[in-house]
């Protein structure tokens, strides 16, 4: 009886831009998970209360999940399920009925979101647990490329970043594929050829942190939702085209020199890249009329600044969580205590970076 597990995320940088193709973003994934447990059944199962509120029975017709249940809720799961079972046939596996129970510490202990990617990691660990069951040996970049493909099919948007941060754990430096040419590659090709080949723009890189960078995470206990936001910044893009241009291209500039600066173990170019994204963002919410840092993230990111460090929002902004970057010889206590009397639910979490991927 397989369990897996698949990290949550948070994005460090570039998470705006990051849904144009080619264009970069960083991201780390946390030691939070959603764990997938898979055993054989003679009755199709998939079992999440605290994930999905309900459990949903299946059978099989054709090779084809059938279910009788509303299933919105479950669309990533068996989205997930189908392509990876599709790949399996492909590998001239033997397709069997199995129970699939699904449990989650990405939320807070009474349900609040913390926004780490509840959904990708719901997905990577639900592909990852099929890959166990009929035993392919799938790579990070496999798991990414099966869990992406059903992910998009599902959301119709997004950059899959956290997908990628979910498959590869560690530090990562993402740059996005062309989502439109997905969609017809699923069309044209097998699953196994598409694992094979390359995806445009698509780059995933693992980054080495600065042995002094001490990354903290805060929370504001407000959830965002990154498909509205996304949605939202992407409908103001028309009229305002010349300045999202330009965000654009100060945004590839910023995140590049922060992936060179990873590379260069340059604590202090990471800091001012972090600055400088951070102005970025708020040059987009003048001109996109979209609240990305809301007075409980400013305090965050002002409080962070004023122990020598260095925050912004994280992720979709407007609620959820917010990073700050300090040397490991600030003063830490002090922050901590600041952002707990604004408010602020420092979050203890470690990246996820183990070798030990399952």
């Amino acid at each position: 009886m397989p369990t897996v597990k698949a990290p949550g995320k948070l994005y460090i940088a570039g998470e705006y831009t990051v849904v144009e193709p080619g264009q970069p973003a960083i991201l780390i994934a946390v030691d939070q998970f959603v764990y997938a447990t898979i055993s054989q059944a003679k009755k199709g199962l998939v079992s999440s209360k605290q994930l999905l509120g309900q459990d949903i029975s299946w059978t099989r017709k054709n090779d084809q999940l059938q279910t009788a249940q509303a299933t919105s809720k479950f669309a990533y799961v068996l989205k997930a399920i189908e392509l990876t079972e599709r790949y399996a046939k492909e590998q001239n596996c033997q397709l069997s009925t199995f129970k699939l129970q699904l449990d989650s510490d990405l939320d807070s202990p009474d349900g609040k979101k913390y926004g780490l990617g509840s959904s990708a990691a719901v997905t990577v660990a639900t592909v990852k647990a099929l890959a166990a069951y009929y035993k392919l040996a799938l790579t990070p970049l496999e798991i990414f490329k099966l869990a992406a493909s059903a992910h998009y099919l599902v959301q119709k948007n997004g950059s899959l970043g956290d997908i990628a941060a979910s498959s590869f754990g560690g530090w990562i430096a993402y740059h996005s594929f062309d989502r439109s040419w997905l969609l017809q590659a699923l069309k044209d090709h097998s699953l196994t050829e598409l694992l094979k080949l390359t995806w445009p723009k698509l780059q995933i890189e693992p980054l080495k942190a600065p042995p002094r960078l001490r990354l903290l995470i805060g929370w504001t206990g407000s959830p965002a939702s990154t498909s509205n936001l996304v949605n939202e910044v992407a409908l103001s893009k028309e009229e305002r085209q010349r300045k999202y241009d330009y965000f654009l291209e100060q945004s590839m500039l910023c995140v590049s020199q922060m992936i060179a600066a990873f590379k260069q173990q340059d604590l202090e170019m990471i800091m001012q890249q972090l600055a400088r994204d951070r102005e970025l963002l708020r040059s987009l919410e003048t001109f996109s009329q979209v609240t990305i840092e809301t007075p409980k993230l400013h305090q965050l990111i002002t409080l962070a600044q004023k122990f020598g460090g260095q925050a912004k929002t994280s992720g979709a902004g407007g609620g959820d969580c917010g990073i700050a970057i300090l040397a490991k010889e600030r003063p830490l206590n002090e922050l901590l205590s600041a952002w707990r009397q604004a408010g602020i639910t420092p979050l203890p979490f470690n990246i996820y970076s183990t070798l030990d991927r399952s």
